[in-house]
């Protein structure tokens, strides 16, 4: 049992299988079948990918801005490189694809479910969702042509000079920190849609 625990693949995998034995007991205990195939399945397989992804995405934005940032000062600088060249790049990576991945199946979901359009609009009755979109493509937008760019050159992935470097930090910083304050609005109006917060 330890060994599934030991590899993160194995513990996804893991996962996964409790998933579908715990939806085949439920299954077979009401009677409910899951129908692989039908619209209605996939539409919600793209809401589960669409909401997944989203939580590693908001997760990690949460995870930089109250954990690994204000902790930072804390560390003795012999220490430091562990952050600036394992962690962080390792947690801007699954960071930054986890926002393309929520955007993208955000926007199939949308035109699955036929509200696209009206919501990028900001029409009525999708005007709720629609806010909800664009403040997550703003979000989107600024991790990948901010603060990625930016990281690279703060993390020395990308060589600058010293100057351009701290400023870089900053620049990545700040707007990470415009993103959390994004963050709360835009999950507000991605739920309230649906559940009555409007």
């Amino acid at each position: 049992m330890g060994a599934i625990f030991q590899s993160l693949g194995r513990t996804i995998t893991a996962g996964v299988v409790v998933l579908i034995v715990l939806l085949a007991i439920i299954g077979v205990g009401t009677g409910n079948w899951i129908q692989l195939g039908t619209m209605s399945w996939w539409q919600f397989a793209m809401r589960w990918l669409h909401v997944a992804s989203g939580v590693m995405w908001i997760g990690l934005l949460w995870y930089f801005n109250f954990v690994q940032t204000p902790s930072m000062p804390k560390i003795p600088d012999e220490q430091k490189p562990a952050i600036s060249k394992v962690i962080a790049p390792a947690a801007l990576f699954w960071f930054r694809w986890a926002a393309m991945a929520t955007i993208i199946f955000g926007l199939i979901l949308a035109a699955m479910n036929g509200y696209l359009v009206r919501a990028l609009s900001l029409q009525q009755p999708a005007t709720g969702i629609g806010i909800g979109m664009w403040l997550g493509i703003v979000m989107w937008f600024n991790v990948w042509f901010i603060i990625w760019p930016n990281q690279k050159k703060a993390l020395g992935i990308v060589t600058v000079p010293a100057d351009e470097k701290a400023a870089a930090a900053k620049r990545a910083g700040m707007t990470s920190r415009i993103n959390t304050m994004l963050s709360i609005p835009m999950l507000y109006f991605m739920v309230a849609q649906q559940h009555g917060g409007l």
